[in-house]
């Protein structure tokens, strides 16, 4: 038998990425049991996987990670806009804008001020300390409520994921330009000002037109394969960051302005791309994890345990609650809501990302930096991550999740067609419960395609007698489904 020279270690790196991969997808199942954070498990198994831990493998390519986990954000970030809906985010916007900018400024002037005392740092130093850890991951925290049954009530979730969506540029900003400060000390601030309006605006610009471009030539290509679509989206993902960096604009606000953009439209496919970018975010995720678990060595972290524990416990019960207090001094959420969203203002990859900055630029401590947000982040993912529910029941802001039928059909919107896609629930009093649907007289511009019916669907027929409870999946004109919508709710 002939083998190829490069067979053996190829068969190695393969073998080993994807039983990190496998290890990490069972590794959720534990998170979604026990209620423990994804993520650290991601970190963990890298951590593990390292030259420290069992695996033994050695990575100490800090620009290797950046480049892996700017990538990996940037689709995550636009899977999440996908997932975001304008007019759920409308309530809170001007509260969410807030948080993700004036909070992550507060946020990193506090820590600032705190490490410069703490390390004895300049306050710059601390600055960039704290800018670097003042992001925030909601996603972690989503997961381990859906993992318990526990939803929020009111404006809170939608606030927490507008916060968590868009609070990475300003972070990334303030890293930036405060490691391009340490570097050029003669620089002013007013030039960060700037800098700030130029790569925002840009940013916006450019995501917002990559968001038109895009639902335009998945709408308009017809490709005649459906499997060149997801490449088709993923190229344009990949396209938006670039063509954003290159002109000077954020490229992380810009993916994630195109995901909103094209999520709150329709375009043929649609369903199918939000489930594929889902599971591209998903193996981002663990891809980041991992190689940012396997870039920390385990050994380095004791020597910087005592302050990094000082540090969290400080960004935790001082720094962020105060920010977020202050961002939300005239808003109409109540001391409870606001104490719920200051404690979970989980920590993430994206610190230890922003980590990689001050090393890649040689700055002095750079390793120190580092060690310190990882041992941060890890403190807030046990102490918060693992306190997310309770802390949601004993504040009162907890409910139970209304989970979301998952239809046995698919539906792609075409053009020409004016007709959507509509859930009607047949609530508790309505006049039409016990009749059958021959007797309702609905519509003809409404056509009813499945019954759901508990954890059954029915095919639906004008004998089938309606019951409180059930949810009519319909395909329906707007003002069709205005009058059925009337029809169906309970009199007085």
């Amino acid at each position: 038998m002939v083998s190829l020279p490069f067979t053996t270690n190829t068969e190695i790196i393969l073998i080993s990425a994807a039983l990190l991969l496998l290890t990490s997808v069972i590794a959720s199942k534990i998170s979604d049991r026990f209620g423990v954070p994804a993520l650290l498990l991601f970190l963990v198994l890298g951590m593990l996987a390292g030259s420290d831990g069992l695996g033994g493998i050695y990575f100490d390519d800090a620009s290797l990670a950046q480049f892996i986990a700017v990538v990996a954000l940037a689709l995550i970030l636009f899977s999440g806009g996908l997932d975001t809906r304008l007019a759920s985010i409308k309530p809170v916007l001007k509260q969410g804008i807030a948080l993700s900018t004036l909070g992550v400024l507060l946020t990193a002037i506090i820590v600032g001020y705190f490490v410069q005392h703490l390390l004895g740092l300049s306050f710059i130093e601390g600055f960039l300390l704290g800018a670097i850890i003042s992001s925030t991951d909601a996603a972690a925290v989503f997961s381990i409520l859906r993992s318990k049954n526990i939803g929020l009530k009111g404006n809170l979730k939608p606030l927490l994921e507008l916060e968590s969506g868009s609070n990475d540029p300003m972070a990334v900003f303030l890293t930036v330009g405060l490691v391009h400060i340490l570097l050029k000390p003669s620089e002013i601030y007013s030039n960060l000002i700037l800098v700030f309006i130029l790569q925002m605006t840009v940013g916006a610009l450019v995501g917002l037109g990559m968001g038109w471009l895009l639902v335009n030539l998945v709408n308009r290509i017809k490709l005649g394969y459906l499997g060149l679509y997801p490449v088709l989206t993923l190229s344009i993902v990949l396209l938006t960051y670039g063509i954003a960096s290159l002109l000077d604009g954020n490229g992380f606000l810009a993916v994630y302005l195109a995901g909103i953009w094209a999520g709150n439209r329709d375009f043929i496919h649609k369903r199918s791309l939000v489930r594929y970018h889902d599971g591209v975010a998903w193996l981002m995720q663990i891809v980041m994890f991992l190689t940012l678990g396997l870039l920390v060595f385990p050994t380095r972290l004791p020597p910087v345990a005592s302050v990094g524990l000082i540090l969290a416990v400080f960004l935790m019960i001082i720094a962020r609650p105060i920010s977020v207090f202050i961002c939300l001094a005239f808003s109409s959420f109540n001391l409870r809501q606001k104490a719920f969203i200051s404690w979970i203002g989980l920590r993430g990859a994206v610190p230890i990302v922003l980590a990689t900055f001050p090393l890649l630029a040689g700055l002095a401590q750079a390793e120190t930096y580092f060690n310190l947000v990882f041992f941060v982040v890890l403190t807030s993912v046990l102490l918060q991550g693992t306190t997310v529910s309770l802390a949601a029941k004993w504040l009162g802001v907890s409910e139970p999740i209304q989970t979301k039928l998952i239809y046995p059909l698919e539906y792609y919107p075409v053009g020409g067609l004016t007709s959507e896609l509509k859930e009607i629930h047949v609530p508790k009093g309505s006049p039409v419960a016990g009749r059958a649907i021959v007797e309702l007289g609905f519509p003809a511009e409404l056509l009813i395609l499945l019954i759901a019916r508990g954890e059954i669907f029915l095919l639906p027929h004008g004998g089938i007698v309606l019951e409180e409870g059930d949810t009519l999946l319909t395909l329906t004109e707007k003002e069709a489904y205005t009058k059925v919508k009337t029809q169906i709710s309970p009199r007085g």
